[in-house]
C-alpha cells in the first residue's frame, strides 16, 4: 500500500466524519419545531429524519457536481497537493461544526466546509486556486438571500394560516397542524438529504480525482453515494440535541401552525435549490423560516438576542473555517507527506474529544431538549440539598427506649 493511497483513505474517512457531524449538526433544521410543539417525540423525530436523509441522498447529484468542480480550481493542481487541500478543508469544516454545536449555535455546515476548502486552496495555490465565480454565484449570494427569502415566505405563510383557520376551534386546529407538521418535517428531512449529503460526495469525488482513481468527467461512484448517505443518516439519528434546543425553544416559542408554516417554507426552498445545483445552507433556510413564523404571529415573542448570536456565527463561519483550513494545510505541508497528514488527523481527534468532554458539563438530550428556555442553552439543574439542609427523620414513640 503506497503512502498516497493511505492519504486517500484518511481523506475519505475524514470526509465521512464531516458528513456525520453534518447530520447531527443539522437535525434541528428539520425536526426542532415538531419536537418543540410535541408533534413528534424526540427520539421518533430523529429516527424519522435519519431515514429520510438516507433516501434523499440518492435522489440527485447536482449539488455534488457543484462542490466537486465549483470551489477548487482543478486546473491549478492535482495529485497529492489536491488531496492535502481537500483534507485540510475537511478538518476546518469539522472543527467549526463541533465548536458551534458545543455552544448550540445553528451555523452552516455547508459554509464551514466551503470555508475550509477555500482557506486550504488559498494557502496552497494562492488566489487562483479558488473558482471565484462558483463561490460567489453559488455559495455567497445564496447565503445572503436564503434566510431573507425563507423568513418572508414563512411570515406570509404563517399569517395566511392564522387567517384561514381562525374560525376553527383551537383543539381541532392544533391536532390538524400537528399532523401537518409531521408531513412537512419529513419533507425537510428528505430535502436535507438531497442537498447536504451530496456536499460530502463532491469532496470525496475531488479526492478520487486527485488520486487518479477517476477522471473529472466520470460519474459519481455508487459506493460514494451509499457511504455518504449512511454517514449523514447515522449522524442525524444521534440527535444534535443542543442545536435542536436552540431552534425549537430559544429563537421563538413555536405553536403547531407556526411549525407547519416554517417547515413547509424550508422544504420548498431547499428542494428548489437542490434542483438547480445550489449548495444552499439548510441551517440558514430553517432559521429564517422559524424567525418568519414568529414575525407572522401577532403574539409571538421573538428573542432577537439569540437571533443576533446566530447572525454573528453565520458571518464568521466562512472566514473562521478558512483560517483553520489554511493552518491545517500549513502544518501538514510543513511536516510533509503522510506524517503531516497523520499529525493533523491526530490534532483533529484530540480537539474533537476535548469538545465532547466539555459538552458533558451541561448535557442536553431527548429528556430535557424541550425544557423551558431561561436564556441559557442548558436547562437549569435542580440543586441537591446539602446534608445539613435535609430535615431530620421524625422520631417514633419507641425511639430511645431500652
Amino acid at each position: 500500500m503506497t503512502a498516497e493511497l493511505v492519504v486517500l483513505l484518511v481523506v475519505v474517512v475524514t470526509a465521512l466524519a464531516f458528513d456525520f457531524t453534518n447530520g447531527f449538526h443539522d437535525t434541528g433544521n428539520a425536526m426542532a419545531t415538531s419536537i418543540a410543539t410535541g408533534a413528534l417525540k424526540p427520539k421518533v423525530a430523529v429516527a424519522l429524519s435519519a431515514s429520510l436523509n438516507l433516501i434523499g441522498a440518492f435522489l440527485s447529484v447536482e449539488v455534488a457536481a457543484t462542490v466537486a468542480k465549483g470551489v477548487v480550481n482543478l486546473d491549478s493542481t492535482g495529485g497529492e497537493a489536491l488531496l492535502l487541500i481537500v483534507f485540510a478543508g475537511l478538518v476546518g469544516g469539522i472543527l467549526w461544526n463541533l465548536a458551534t454545536w458545543l455552544f448550540g449555535l445553528p451555523s452552516s455546515s455547508s459554509h464551514a466546509l466551503f470555508g475550509g476548502l477555500i482557506g486550504a486552496a488559498l494557502a496552497s495555490l494562492g488566489i487562483n486556486g479558488v473558482v471565484w465565480d462558483g463561490v460567489i454565484g453559488k455559495v455567497i449570494i445564496p447565503a445572503l438571500l436564503a434566510p431573507v427569502v425563507a423568513a418572508l415566505v414563512a411570515t406570509v405563510g404563517t399569517w395566511s394560516v392564522h387567517r384561514i383557520t381562525r374560525a376553527v376551534p383551537d383543539e381541532t386546529r392544533g391536532h390538524g397542524f400537528r399532523i401537518g407538521q409531521i408531513g412537512s418535517a419529513s419533507l425537510v428531512s428528505l430535502a436535507h438529504g438531497t442537498n447536504d449529503a451530496q456536499k460530502t460526495m463532491g469532496v470525496i469525488f475531488l479526492a478520487l480525482v486527485a488520486h487518479g482513481s477517476i477522471t473529472a468527467d466520470a460519474e459519481m461512484p455508487f459506493w460514494v453515494k451509499f457511504s455518504c448517505a449512511v454517514a449523514i443518516a447515522l449522524g442525524t439519528y444521534l440527535g444534535g440535541w443542543r442545536i435542536i434546543r436552540t431552534l425549537g425553544k430559544g429563537l421563538v416559542e413555536i405553536a403547531p401552525p407556526q411549525g407547519m408554516a416554517a417547515e413547509s417554507s424550508s422544504a420548498a426552498i431547499i428542494l428548489t435549490s437542490s434542483h438547480f445545483g445550489l449548495p444552499l445552507s439548510t441551517t440558514h433556510v430553517a432559521t429564517g423560516s422559524i424567525l418568519g413564523s414568529g414575525l407572522g404571529t401577532r403574539s409571538a415573542n421573538v428573542r432577537w438576542g439569540v437571533a443576533g448570536r446566530m447572525a454573528v456565527a453565520w458571518l464568521i463561519t466562512l472566514p473562521s473555517a478558512a483560517l483553520v483550513g489554511a493552518l491545517c494545510w500549513g502544518l501538514a505541508h510543513l511536516i510533509g507527506g503522510l506524517p503531516g497528514v497523520v499529525v493533523v488527523f491526530a490534532v483533529l481527534c484530540a480537539l474533537s474529544l476535548l469538545m465532547y468532554v466539555r459538552s458533558r458539563r451541561q448535557p442536553i438530550d431527548a429528556s430535557n431538549v424541550t425544557a423551558e428556555w431561561d436564556g441559557k442553552l442548558a436547562p437549569a439543574q435542580t440543586p441537591v440539598p446539602a446534608p445539613e439542609d435535609v430535615p431530620a427523620a421524625p422520631t417514633t414513640p419507641t425511639e430511645g427506649r431500652k
